[in-house]
């Protein structure tokens, strides 16, 4: 049975600013989380549109995971709604299915800037001793904080 974990995060970020950080990850997360990346590379597709095949490389500080291969589902820039799922890597022999969409929209309040990533995670466990993964939506608040900053200094 598939399991499902959502998270809210407001950023100072304008969204338009957010998303296309979001949607150049390829290129920008290994150079702004170097602890965590080794790199990012499309390995099939364009890189931004639906059927593109990217290759997560990840540092020894990452816990229990070396790579993943995730497959882009849906690319709609119009609605700045993004998800893939984990097609290879240690994600793959953890979970059956694994997930992610993600939806940045600009926030409430008018004038005042700003954006709310809308961040869900859907799994279904390999099996009954694997974990939960928390520390992914962790690891995706954080980066979402993280992310937000460097784009406010830049």
């Amino acid at each position: 049975m598939a399991s499902k974990v959502e998270l809210v995060v407001e950023v100072k970020s304008p969204a338009d600013k957010l998303w296309a950080a979001l949607r150049d990850s390829t290129e920008l997360f290994p150079k702004i989380f170097p602890e965590q990346y080794k790199s990012i590379e499309t390995v099939e597709g364009d890189g931004k549109s639906a059927g593109t095949v990217r290759l997560l490389k990840y540092t020894e500080a990452v816990p229990m995971l070396t790579f993943a291969k995730e497959k882009l589902e849906t690319a709609d820039d119009e609605n700045k709604v993004v998800s893939y799922s984990v097609v290879d890597g240690e994600l793959a022999d953890f979970y059956k299915n694994f997930k992610i969409t993600l939806k940045v929209t600009p926030a409430k309040a008018e004038g005042e800037g700003g954006a709310v990533v809308s961040w869900a995670m859907e799994f279904d466990k390999a099996n009954d001793q694997v974990p939960d993964p928390d520390v992914i939506k962790e690891t995706a608040t954080k980066t979402f904080h993280d992310l937000d900053d460097y784009l406010l200094k830049n």
